[in-house]
């Protein structure tokens, strides 16, 4: 008599590791998430006529980006190395790969700080891009007063109010004049504070002459006379962005104040720079996130040092899923940001 083997029993899902479907259901909420970015940055991008795309204004860096696309195309195969080398039982190529894929992580993370810094640097930052003239005179005008302020501030430090500061070296030129008998010490300090109540006499011309919106041929000492005249605004050229940025140049070349104004530069309005800015700023910073993470989760897989075996097999191929995610956004992002 025989009897039939028992039917066997029914498994529920998918037939993988269950770390392995989490890190799919994880990968699956990412791709909603920049799928988010992508899609508001086309919307924007198609529906700006006059979307920056020239570098030159954009300060981007095709090939740094380009370099970077490369960094991470070859640390993905490094994972992909390591992982092969672990089933392997080739321990120490494993972690030397996995180390590898380390470094040329930092080497983007330099590469992108090194990109972010040109745009500090420049100023391009969501919020503080002139997109029309009138703005870029305004901020001429605004970086101009924190020169003069930082100035003041630096020479009298007790003193904390702008109108005492000038009051100050006012008087501080008059007794400096009236000495006979100035020391080297004192012609020099004579010399800066001249050199400063040129340079605030010159910011306050140039802050009036663009409030009252009038050209810098017309001389501030003439300003009360015009406001008393009836329809004077139409007897006067305005002032025009051309000749705020060359009063910058004349104030960078002057030898009693160029050194003061080295961080004043000319201003270029860009259209549609902040929603640039911003897009921008959004996704790369999100990725590089991301990018540290999974520097971070390749660290904790290093620190295992001769302990790395065939066991982890499963945790290094979910950080290599995790890292060719992160790799894929970046080719998504590269020809979106820096060559379209």
């Amino acid at each position: 008599m025989t009897h039939s083997s028992p039917a066997p029993a029914l498994r529920m899902g998918i037939p993988i590791n269950n770390s392995k479907l989490g890190m799919w259901l994880f990968l699956g909420t990412e791709i909603m998430f920049f799928t988010a970015f992508i899609g508001t940055y086309i919307v924007l991008r198609m529906g700006s006529p006059g979307w920056p795309t020239d570098t030159n204004v954009t300060h981007i860096k095709i090939f740094w980006g380009g370099l970077n696309t490369f960094v991470l195309i070859l640390s993905s195969y490094f994972v992909v190395v390591s992982h092969d080398a672990l089933l392997g039982r080739q321990y120490r190529k494993s972690w030397n790969f996995m180390l590898f894929t380390l470094v040329l992580g930092f080497v983007f993370l330099g590469i992108k700080s090194w990109e972010y810094y040109g745009k500090f640097d420049h100023d391009i930052l969501p919020g503080r891009i002139p997109e029309s003239d009138v703005q870029a005179m305004d901020k001429v005008v605004r970086q101009y007063g924190y020169i003069v302020d930082a100035r003041l501030a630096a020479m009298y430090p007790k003193l904390t109010k702008r109108e005492e500061q000038k009051s100050e070296n006012d008087a501080r030129i008059a007794t400096l004049k009236d000495k006979a008998d100035a020391t080297a010490v004192e012609k020099q300090e004579l010399a800066d504070a001249e050199a400063m109540s040129q340079l605030y006499t010159e910011y306050v011309s140039l802050k009036e002459h663009v409030r009252a919106n009038l050209s810098l041929a017309v001389p501030y000492s003439s300003f009360d006379a015009i406001r008393k005249e009836e329809h004077s605004d139409t007897k006067y050229a305005a002032i025009t962005l051309h000749e705020v940025n060359d009063k910058v140049e004349e104030l960078r070349q002057s030898k009693s104040m160029g050194s003061l104004v080295t961080r004043l530069q000319p201003s270029h309005p860009i259209l549609y720079g902040n929603l640039f800015a911003s897009n921008y700023f959004l996704m790369t910073g999100f990725h590089a996130i991301h990018v540290i993470v999974g520097l971070i989760m390749f660290v904790l897989v290093l620190m295992k040092g001769s302990r790395l075996c065939v066991d982890d097999a499963y945790l290094v191929e979910n950080i290599g899923l995790y890292w060719h995610f992160v790799d894929l956004v970046w080719i998504f992002l590269f020809p979106l940001l820096y060559i379209i």
